[in-house]
């Protein structure tokens, strides 16, 4: 599986989301700055966090916290004061961010604008870096090309590495790569060049698990065919909440993917706070397993999602059949445990579905369902 495969597969799911999800919902709590939807453009300052989930989204203001951001396509203008999250089909970073950047897209751009004062660790399909890195870089890719500034070392595993005219390294260059570094006479590296081995092929997402040396492959096999049959024995359960899921992930997907993202977010945090008084373990330790259910059924229900949506789309008549939905939710656990497979990728489409799945489960409930727009 080419990295470039996939990242066209982001992009082109994330384009189809844009189309399909309503106008952007907004919602202010405390400080943090919650948004979702098709577009979503944030202008005014945010002083705290920033959390938003959609098929285009741009962010020109200022923001004081953390920003975390995942969608389609998303551009980062405004100075952000500590960190930034990014997970997206084509992720561009045009502004000042004060600490660190962790980014997961098919498409990764650092502007000249850009200027990261911690370190920054990415994988994309292609990465081009412009701007100035004060720390480390950590860079993973079909293409990576730097042309920028980066003070610390640099790391980077991809098909091919390519240090630009202008790019200035502070420190050491490690790459590992099938094809020697590509190096223009203009380009300077301050503590040398060092080629590595290539990592040995290994799963990368949550549902085919890392496999260890001394682990026979089959296990992962069983593991993914067990959740084809959850999947499978869903929908053919419960078809009406199958329709449902797929309803809210087609028509909701930004709703879908923010509500999922605070739910992972905010139980863990919840059961760390319920553990430190003693009357409060007992109910941690319950949170914490239904967390990991959580875990386990928010990937089915979003593979599932999927599958359906995309037999809806492309099934014509047997579409409505239930031989083929079954077919169908079976198969797009599949597909995607195999794609999963992309080095740096898989991780960013395992997390996608993760987050669609688990808001598509929090969108049942039925007080969600009363104050979620529709």
């Amino acid at each position: 599986m080419r990295p470039s495969f996939l990242a066209t597969l982001l992009m082109a799911l994330a384009a189809g989301a844009s189309a399909q999800t309503p106008p952007a919902t907004e919602r202010q709590v405390g400080d943090d700055h919650f948004a979702a939807g098709g577009r979503v453009r944030v202008v005014e300052p945010v002083a705290g966090d920033l959390f938003a989930a959609g098929g285009r989204i741009e962010v020109d203001a200022p923001v004081g916290g953390d920003v975390l951001l995942a969608g389609g396509q998303l551009r980062l203008r405004g100075a952000v004061g500590r960190s930034a999250y990014l997970a997206g089909g084509q992720v561009t970073l045009d502004g000042p961010v004060g600490h660190n950047v962790r980014i997961g897209a098919g498409r990764i751009e650092f502007t000249r604008n850009a200027q990261v004062d911690g370190n920054v660790s990415v994988g994309g399909g292609s990465v081009r870096l412009e701007g100035t890195v004060k720390g480390y870089l950590q860079a993973g890719g079909g293409h990576v090309l730097i042309d920028g500034r980066v003070d610390g070392d640099v790391t980077s595993t991809g098909g091919s590495v390519e240090l630009g005219p202008n790019a200035r390294l502070g420190g050491r260059l490690r790459y590992a790569s099938r094809d020697d570094v590509q190096i223009d006479p203009a380009a300077q590296v301050a503590s040398g060049v060092e080629r590595l081995a290539l990592p040995a092929g290994r799963a990368a997402s949550g549902v085919v698990a890392p496999q260890r040396p001394d682990e026979p492959r089959g296990l992962n096999l069983v593991w993914t065919a067990g959740l084809m049959l959850l999947a499978a024995a869903l929908v053919a359960s419960a078809p009406g909440f199958s329709a449902s899921i797929t309803k809210d992930l087609a028509g909701r997907t930004g709703l879908s993917l923010l509500s999922g993202f605070v739910v992972l977010v905010c139980v863990p945090v919840a059961a760390l706070v319920l553990a430190i008084t003693l009357i409060g373990i007992p109910i941690a330790l319950l949170v914490i397993a239904a967390y990991f259910a959580l875990l386990l059924g928010g990937y089915v229900v979003g593979a599932l999602g999927v599958g359906l949506a995309l037999l809806e789309r492309f099934g014509g008549e047997r579409a409505a059949r239930q031989g083929w939905q079954v077919a169908a939710a079976a198969g797009a656990v599949l597909l995607i445990a195999w794609l999963g497979l992309a080095p740096w990728l898989g991780p960013a489409l395992a997390a996608l579905v993760l987050c669609g799945g688990v808001g598509a489960i929090v969108l049942q409930l039925p007080a969600a369902r009363r104050i979620a727009p529709r």
